[in-house]
């Protein structure tokens, strides 16, 4: 009751209060000193300190000065409080390292006392803000710390050398033997030191603990996890030594050899195998029999982490998923309610991917859907929907009505996003599911979950035809009392977009001209945008007249932004060019490739003179502009082109600050990705890169040294032509430093294009030399002389269209139709090892790296397809179209005609070439 008296009077806070805090630090100077009031006031200290309260560099050190008196007490309590708050306001407060003497003694070993390890933190929060180079002082002392036969202690010391290894890599990476000591180390009878009486809990061995009260065993082996985690942070970046590591703390197929007997540390441990499973998959057999020999471990915590990672795994096959899908199987009826939620959410997470394997677990899952957890529910009943069939979806979506008002809206989103992949699963229930989206869409609900309701019906708007129609009408009811501007701009923009090819156009722009009288101002230029849409694609001549009336009476708008628009729009409206370009083209330019040419031109000092080209520029579609920031549907795939126009940015960037090259002008293409010249897991791991300039080609390597006590030095390619490649060598630029173990380099060797108009094609022999270095393990120090080494690469190609031609976006039928009369070229070929059409289509995409256009990368035949093409050839050229037809005989493979159009005849010569090569 006082305590309530207190908050309500505001008591509380004036107790709390950093001024009165500061006035009542005179308690520090008190003689004899009073370890209760010191203790008080260390608390309201730290207190402020963790809710974000901050102290001046003067403050702070009057404070932490007045603390260190209190060294003077012997009072164990007062002590731990001290060195609490001595790490807090270390940060912050002047000359601390003074204190360092008073918290070595605390830390010696012949100290019986429970605050030594506060102490030994305390001494490393002060080492980590002042003075990184005293760590090699107190080495000897953490080292031994580290083995200490008290867990406290040697967890203490572990933690501590977490927070110094950023500061002292060098000095942390020599303590791995003590490390691997204390992760073999046994547990002792007490965590912390001191009585021996007594667990760590403060229960003496003669006065056990009440009935009922389940008691913490006595040993420890907590120090096991902060010994690996430490171990690991030392050889993360040596592969070979983690997996080496993982082999031997695993404890064999069956699990039961290991030393590890902290389930964290073993939780730690198979995190790690995850890590590397992921990164190499040529140890995938290894680490799957030890993820499966801890699914037989006694700890529910382990069984649960293996099994977990065994069905995130990349290719998981359904035989390798039998072991771990009936783990947690048998968690899902597990008394823990802890159990059961992480078991069905990581099988609602594997029902995306493989829901035939947990389909063996839907009589389990239904049990669940009474759950009194309604988080365990509403995972158990969209887990349900991505596996069950099309008869059971009925009797789960009246469940899901049922309950929807009583979970989170994180919770609904979760449920929206599992019947947005059931709309797309079972297109004949579309109308139940619209129902039933429809609905929680007129419900209160945060932005999150509306944004998922209005994705899920914008996915079926675009893949299921049947229900577009009244999927619009429930978007159009919503926008007329939605609290959220985004969702009414994309729903705006998409009835502009959908609106005008419906049977009737006319029922929507009531819709949306209500949003341009009742919204704001953002709303109201989106609608005249919309508005504008219909005008101009809607054929009834009435129509686009009614239009044109309503965008007249938005030119009083007290918005700019919305007089513009429907300024620009009335005139768009009057002439045909200019809708085809501002509102019917669905391209725009590539935002990475036109910051990085309009860069390159305004460095440029001899192009000022000159207009800047935006011919050369590639396009991608509106719906790739959208994807990086928009949620991908459930039947998309993200599109490569987005990424790949980001990398060419990045490279132009990277190659600008080499001085050697900067003189070479703007890069005009850089290979779609890096180009592998050895296997994964050699040595020596080398890929590379081709970039094309108006005058010069250069070749950027990338070189990655796996050998752990191995340093390279002068590390260079020499490139040999086959032939005579119409290629001069400049110059050879090695990577500057040496190239450490798992930390790549880069090398550049540089050609001039003797003939720059033409399109040089050759093969290049390659060799890397280097100076190869070992590495004292001790002290971290290469030898001083090395020995000249060399290393054969795989031969680089170069021509074909994919290093001459970027890939952009076009509406093809239009354009293929335009440039009918310019340069033109057909073959026919005929591509026996194809074993599919599939098969050719991508092999053509990525010789020619062109931009595969209206998703006829896919086929929708296996005997008879057509792939159309679009990219620009570097160097002024233009653009280029191709339109391949394909079909397919069993035993014969796939006949090509190749159809290609461009506006220079170069450009045809160069992607025939390209095939025919």
């Amino acid at each position: 009751m006082s305590a309530k008296k207190d908050e309500e009077t505001g008591l509380g806070s004036y107790y709390n209060n950093k001024t009165t805090i500061l006035q009542e630090a005179r308690v520090f100077n008190e003689s004899p000193i009073s370890p209760r009031k010191c203790r008080a006031l260390l608390t309201r200290i730290v207190y402020l300190l963790y809710l974000g309260e901050t102290f001046s560099a003067q403050e702070a050190t009057t404070l932490f000065f007045g603390t260190t008196k209190l060294f003077q007490h012997k009072d164990s309590a007062l002590r731990q409080m001290v060195y609490l708050s001595i790490k807090e306001l270390a940060n912050t407060a002047e000359d601390i390292i003074m204190v360092t003497s008073s918290i070595q003694k605390d830390t010696q070993p012949n100290l019986e006392v429970i605050y030594r390890p506060n102490a030994i933190r305390a001494l490393c929060r002060i080492i980590d803000a002042i003075a990184p180079s005293m760590v090699q002082a107190v080495e000897r002392f953490y080292k031994t710390a580290i083995v200490d036969k008290s867990p406290s202690i040697s967890s203490a010391a572990l933690v501590s050398a977490y927070h110094l290894f950023p500061v002292s890599r060098d000095v942390i990476k020599r303590w791995v033997n003590e490390a691997q000591e204390a992760v073999n180390a046994k547990a002792t009878s007490s965590f912390f030191s001191g009585s021996s009486s007594s667990n760590y809990l403060g229960f003496s061995a003669s006065a056990p603990p009440s009935p009922g009260y389940q008691a913490v065993p006595s040993t420890s082996f907590i120090t096991q996890y902060h010994a690996l985690g430490l171990l690991y942070l030392i050889r993360q970046q040596d592969r070979m030594a983690v997996t080496k590591m993982i082999q031997q703390l695993g404890g064999g197929k069956s699990g039961a050899g290991t030393t590890l007997k902290n389930p964290m540390a073993l939780c730690m441990l198979i995190r790690y195998a995850a890590k590397v499973l992921d990164e190499d998959p040529n140890v995938q057999k290894q680490m799957l029999e030890l993820l499966e020999g801890w699914l037989r471990h006694k700890s529910d915590m382990v069984n649960y982490e293996a099994a977990r990672v065994i069905c995130e795994m990349k290719n998981v096959t359904p035989q390798q998923l039998i072991r771990p899908v009936a783990v947690l199987q048998l968690f899902l009826s597990s008394t823990k309610p802890t159990l059961k939620f992480a078991s069905i959410r990581t099988l609602s997470a594997l029902a995306l991917t493989q829901p035939a394997a947990v389909s063996n677990c839907n009589l389990d899952m239904e049990n669940l859907i009474t759950d009194s957890n309604r988080s365990i529910a509403t995972y158990a009943i969209t887990t349900l929907l991505k596996t069950g069939n099309e008869a059971s979806v009925d009797r789960l979506m009246k469940q899901i009505s049922g309950f929807m008002s009583e979970i989170s809206d994180e919770f609904k989103v979760i449920v929206v996003d599992a019947i947005r992949s059931l709309c797309l699963k079972f297109p004949a229930k579309q109308a139940l599911m619209l129902g039933f989206l429809a609905g929680v869409l007129r419900d209160e609900g945060g932005y999150d979950f509306k944004r998922a309701v209005v994705e899920a019906i914008f996915d079926m708007i675009k893949f299921i035809e049947d229900c577009k129609e009244a999927a619009l009408g429930h978007l159009c009811e919503f926008i007329e009392d939605c609290e959220f501007t985004k969702l009414s701009v994309r729903i705006l923009h998409l009835l502009g977009i959908e609106g005008p090819k419906t049977p009737q156009p006319t029922k929507y722009i009531r819709y949306i001209y209500n949003r341009v009288v009742l919204e704001n101002a953002i709303v109201r230029a989106a609608a005249v945008s919309s508005l504008a849409k219909f005008g101009v694609n809607v054929v009834d001549v009435a129509v686009k007249r009614s239009i044109g009336v309503l965008l007249s009476r938005c030119l009083d708008d007290s918005d700019d932004e919305v007089r513009d628009r429907a300024t620009m729009y009335l005139r768009v409206m009057k002439e045909p060019p200019l809708a085809e370009t501002y509102v019917k083209d669905e391209s725009v330019f590539s935002l990475a490739a036109l910051e990085s040419k309009l860069v390159a031109y305004v460095k440029d000092a001899d192009a000022s003179n000159q207009p800047f080209d935006t011919t050369s520029l590639p396009k991608i579609s509106r719906e790739q502009a959208r994807q990086e920031s928009a949620r991908p549907s459930a039947l998309e795939t993200i599109h490569t082109l987005v990424p790949q126009k980001s990398a060419q940015s990045a490279y132009a960037k990277q190659l600008q600050a080499v001085p050697e090259l900067a003189s070479y002008g703007p890069v005009l293409n850089s290979s779609a990705k890096p180009i592998p010249l050895t296997e994964s897991e050699t040595e020596y791991v080398v890929s590379c890169v081709k970039h094309i300039f108006k005058e010069h080609i250069v070749f950027q390597f990338n070189v990655s040294n796996t050998l752990p006590d191995t340093l390279l030095e002068r590390t260079s390619v020499i490139m040999q032509p086959s032939g005579d490649a119409g290629l001069t060598e400049d110059s050879i630029i090695p990577i500057p430093l040496s190239v450490q173990p798992n930390h790549p380099g880069i090398l550049y060797v540089s050609f001039t294009r003797d003939k720059p108009e033409e399109y040089a094609t050759a093969s290049f022999q390659c060799t890397l030399k280097f100076i190869s270095k070992e590495v004292d393990p001790s002290s971290g120090e290469p030898e001083e002389d090395g020995y000249e080494d060399e290393y054969q690469l795989e031969e680089v190609e170069l021509g074909g269209g994919g290093d001459y031609i970027v890939p952009t976006y076009v509406t093809f039928a239009s354009e293929w139709e335009k440039m009918k009369g310019a340069a033109n070229a057909t073959e026919t070929f005929a591509l026996s090892a194809m074993e599919s059409i599939k098969a050719a289509c991508d092999s053509i995409i990525e010789i020619l790296n062109m931009e595969a256009l209206g998703g006829t990368e896919i086929p929708s035949s296996t005997a008879v397809h057509t792939l159309n093409l679009a990219g620009l050839v570097v160097g002024g050229v233009g653009k280029v179209l191709v339109r391949a037809r394909m079909t397919f005989v069993r035993g014969q493979g796939v006949t090509l005609e190749l159809g290609v159009r461009a506006e220079k005849e170069e450009a045809c010569n160069l992607v025939i070439a390209a095939i025919a090569g």
